[in-house]
């Protein structure tokens, strides 16, 4: 039997014992050590057995004693209930959805609904040479396990790069991760529990609200405005009137919008977050991609360690398919590598090395000029044709950086109805009812910039305007 059906099977035994009141609340659980001698299983088996049953809210760890069944919480009177409080997400299963996921992995769609750069923008020769010397350099090492944290090498790397922007950070505090969803997943499974209150952007990448979802989390959303970002009156606001655990924010370069939160009102957010006890997590994945030049701090820059962790990635200025990404962890390092290290074991080690090659061989603010300049004349480029081509009435954020523009239709138009027309026609984009949790924005939809402008690339735009005005009739 597999360790993942063991661990399974012991959370729902001992999920039957607590419900039936077996085991009462307040019950101290045996170590453990223990748990694992008596049900004859690994240690590992038997710490996913109770993480599975902590994320479910039923036991709880309490420092230097052990574990504990946990007390049923009292429900709270309607009347005090949150009215901004959406009902507890679940993983989306709406047809269009599936049909995302489903366009996601097609290679024979114009590719306007993948917020990753063209290959032609990307060093992938300089890393598949990369890549290749790392083989050859030790191939048991690459081909092998290496730390859960990732290679000290990298990690340097990685906190060198922060330096740059104004943001000291240790290279211990950085743990590697298969890309900034693993990095965004990881931290909500270990700072949260099923039933807590996390607030999100809205819109926001559909990503991170999936990933809210499958943990159960209550979402409370606050506007992310085009050109401005973040309001932290707004963010004060709910914090004074609801007991929110983390805040999982975007603000350099938010996914679709591609606005930029300011540096004062980010020191404000960061400041309402600590009073309040919330942790912010931080997807910082979009922070190199200002059209500016200037890198935008994130909001660690702003913090001493103990209420932000920072996500990112090198999938949207290297190699998306390298999956490699961090987190960074703060005075929360080793609790957040404990997750890793029970949940993937490590990652891979290849990519890592390769990596640590090209860093060292290459002048990586030379390539991201050359890719914040290209991706600022798409983004041009495509917002004058989508004006110029799409019915009258629309309306495109101006983005400060990354690569997505956010549509506005008018409102006869449908999101959903023109994706499947352009779905129809080979092309791919986004309706922007998956950009909220409450499945808002029907009027919308969201298309990525990362192809080069070319005159295909003129008449897709001009296709798209095609199908979107037939829609009005």
């Amino acid at each position: 039997m597999t360790q993942d059906l063991l661990y399974e099977r012991l959370a729902e035994r001992m999920r039957r014992q607590i419900q039936r009141g077996v085991l009462r609340a307040g019950e101290r659980l045996p170590s453990l050590r223990r748990l694992g001698r008596d049900q004859r299983i690994s240690l590992a088996t038997a710490v996913e057995a109770y993480q599975q049953l902590e994320r479910e809210g039923l036991i709880e760890a309490r420092p230097r004693s052990g574990y504990y069944v946990r007390a049923a919480p009292a429900a709270a009177p309607r009347s005090h209930r949150a009215r901004h409080l959406a009902r507890a997400p679940t993983p989306m299963r709406n047809p269009a959805l599936l049909g995302v996921l489903d366009v996601q992995s097609r290679r024979d769609l114009i590719p306007l609904h993948a917020a990753t750069p063209a290959a032609a923008l990307l060093p992938s020769a300089a890393l598949a040479a990369s890549v290749t010397r790392a083989m050859r350099r030790d191939p048991e090492l690459a081909l092998g396990y290496t730390v859960p944290q990732g290679l000290p090498a990298l990690r340097e790397r990685i906190a060198q790069r922060y330096a740059q922007c104004g943001v000291e950070i240790d290279p211990d505090e950085v743990i590697v991760t298969a890309g900034a969803m693993e990095a965004i997943s990881l931290t909500l499974r270990t700072l949260t529990r099923p039933g807590d209150i996390v607030i999100l952007e809205t819109p926001t990448y559909h990503g991170l609200l999936q990933a809210v979802a499958a943990h159960g989390l209550r979402v409370l959303e606050i506007p992310n405005h085009p050109g401005r970002g973040l309001d932290p009156a707004q963010l004060r606001e709910l914090l004074e009137r609801h007991a929110v655990r983390a805040a999982l924010l975007v603000p350099n370069f938010n996914n679709p919008l591609g606005s930029l939160t300011g540096e004062a009102a980010k020191r404000e957010i960061v400041a309402a977050c600590a009073a309040h006890g919330t942790v912010l997590i931080e997807d910082d994945l979009y922070g190199e991609l200002a059209y500016s030049g200037e890198r935008p701090a994130p909001l660690r820059r702003y913090d001493d360690g103990e209420h932000v962790i920072t996500c990112g990635s090198y999938s949207k200025i290297l190699a998306p398919g390298l999956r490699v990404g961090w987190m960074i962890g703060g005075r929360r390092r080793s609790e957040l590598l404990r997750t890793k290290s029970f949940s993937t074991v490590a990652t891979a080690t290849l990519p890592q090395l390769a990596l640590i090659d090209f860093l060292a061989r290459h002048d990586i603010e030379r390539g991201l000029r050359r890719l914040r300049r290209a991706l600022a004349g798409n983004a041009q480029a495509y917002r004058q044709a989508l004006l110029d081509y799409w019915p009258d009435g629309i309306a495109v954020a101006e983005p400060a950086g990354g690569m997505t523009l956010w549509v506005e239709l008018p409102e006869r138009i449908d999101g959903q109805a023109l994706f499947e027309a352009a779905l129809a026609r080979g092309i791919g984009i986004l309706p922007g009812h998956l950009f909220s949790n409450r499945g808002d924005y029907t009027h919308h939809v969201r298309l990525s910039c990362g192809q080069p402008w070319d005159r295909k690339m003129e008449q897709t735009l001009k296709t798209l305007g095609e199908l979107a005005k037939q829609l009005l009739r």
